[in-house]
């Protein structure tokens, strides 16, 4: 099977403390690898956690809270003085380019690699990128500033030829392209062949949605319908749902809420407010309504 998986970088809200960072995370699929957010300090824990950076093409950043791309400066420039040459791709918020644009033009530097800019809107569910590995869709969510999640999606296999069923047939090899589209076809005789009887079901797609930060936001529930793993923060707990509610930010009941609305199969919490050192009470919180419930520790690898 395909490799997918979440490696996590930083997992706490606002700033560093009780050993936790920023919100940074890689995501995985068959070998390319996508950085979603970038706080302080991102390009040390892709170091410690021994992410290959050049593998790295495309960078997503949710929203312009410092916590999650004041370190992007730093991984740019650090890629400039590593004499990248490969194309990045910077997904975000429309000011984000002015800031680095900025940034770079005051200290003078002059990039040896190809800079791109997409500017990512949050009122309604978009496609970004479309790759032969899977599809990356922003997706609206409700924070004080204009923030979006991001769902990568696996795209759907093909149908499988099952050679000894078809070798019953007369079909032409030219019809073998339609059979795994899942069509049915004609044998050589002009009789219909039917998909089901010649061909078996591809693998199935997986998707993962990084929704962080957010209020608890309905709207949400339809764009991450049935995804197989859904980060969804949780900063507080419910006790201090009306803090949550101040700062437009989750508890983790309500995080495990939307896990249930959405089908979820796993829910990871993260974005945990420093008031919380043992973070145990956040999980079992979640557990009380949604039981597949893992917390997104640092350097810890989530399979999707």
């Amino acid at each position: 099977m395909t490799e997918f998986n979440i490696t996590i970088l930083g997992s706490n809200s606002a700033i560093f403390n009780h050993g936790r960072h920023p919100t940074a995370q890689v995501v995985n699929i068959n070998n390319a690898c996508f950085l979603v957010d970038c706080g302080e300090g991102t390009q040390e824990r892709l170091y410690e956690n021994k992410i290959k950076w050049f593998k790295i093409d495309h960078i997503f950043i949710s929203h312009l809270h410092g916590d999650h791309y004041f370190g992007l400066i730093g991984l740019l420039t650090t890629f400039n003085l590593l004499k990248r040459t490969n194309k990045l791709t910077v997904f975000g918020p429309k000011e984000l380019k002015k800031i680095i644009d900025i940034q770079l033009k005051v200290s003078n530097t002059k990039m040896n690699y190809e800079l791109k800019f997409v500017a990512t809107k949050d009122d309604e569910k978009r496609l970004l990128l479309d790759l032969p590995e899977c599809s990356v869709y922003s997706i609206p969510l409700h924070h004080k500033l204009p923030t979006t999640g991001f769902l990568f999606a696996e795209k759907t296999e093909p149908r499988l030829l099952d050679l000894e069923k078809i070798r019953k047939y007369a079909i032409a090899k030219t019809d073998f392209k339609l059979l795994k589209q899942g069509l049915d076809v004609l044998d050589k005789d002009g009789r219909k062949v039917k998909n089901s009887a010649v061909t078996t079901k591809g693998k199935t797609p997986r998707s993962y949605a990084f929704c962080s930060d957010t209020m608890y936001h309905i709207p949400l529930v339809k764009a991450i319908k049935n995804v197989d793993l859904l980060y969804h923060e949780a900063t507080f707990l419910h006790e201090d749902l009306q803090r949550a509610k101040e700062t437009t930010h989750s508890t983790a009941l309500q995080a495990a809420q939307i896990a249930k609305k959405a089908n979820a199969k796993k829910l990871l919490l993260g974005h945990f407010s420093s008031r919380y050192i043992d973070l145990s009470v956040l999980e079992n919180e979640a557990k009380t309504f949604f039981k597949n419930v893992e917390l997104a520790i640092e350097g810890g690898v989530f399979k999707v």
